[in-house]
């Protein structure tokens, strides 16, 4: 069966409605890459947060080492380090929780507990 020549491909109308519907799909794709991307960048953030504190609460577990609150950089960023000493139950261990913010931010990235030896007793 034979088309007429003013039958064959498509309309303008057609196409129209094929690139609009282009264009909402590659809206929708640009949204989810940068709703990742932001994810990523949290992940990114809040990992090396956590480097600092950990780095923190193994400073305070060294001999004679002192709660020393301050900014440390790394990855290239600075960080607000906020270490609290709190006594437990048994006298030869402290409890320590450090907490990491962006200089500036009021809510801590991470805060991380532990436990540092307290030093009341000597063997």
């Amino acid at each position: 069966m034979s088309r007429a020549p003013q039958e064959e491909g498509f309309s303008l109308v057609e196409a129209l409605v094929a690139l609009l519907i282009l264009a909402i799909a590659t809206v929708g794709l640009v949204r989810a890459a940068e709703a990742h991307i932001d994810s990523i960048r949290g992940l990114e953030r809040r990992a090396a947060a956590l480097w600092v504190a950990e780095n923190r609460l193994v400073e305070l577990g060294l001999p004679g080492a002192a709660a020393q609150n301050g900014e440390v950089e790394m990855l290239g960023r600075k960080w607000q380090v906020v270490a609290t000493r709190s006594g437990t139950d048994d006298p030869d261990l402290g409890a320590v929780s450090v907490a990491v913010s962006l200089p500036g931010e009021s809510s801590p990235v991470v805060t991380l507990d532990g436990f540092v030896d307290a030093g009341s007793t000597t063997p």
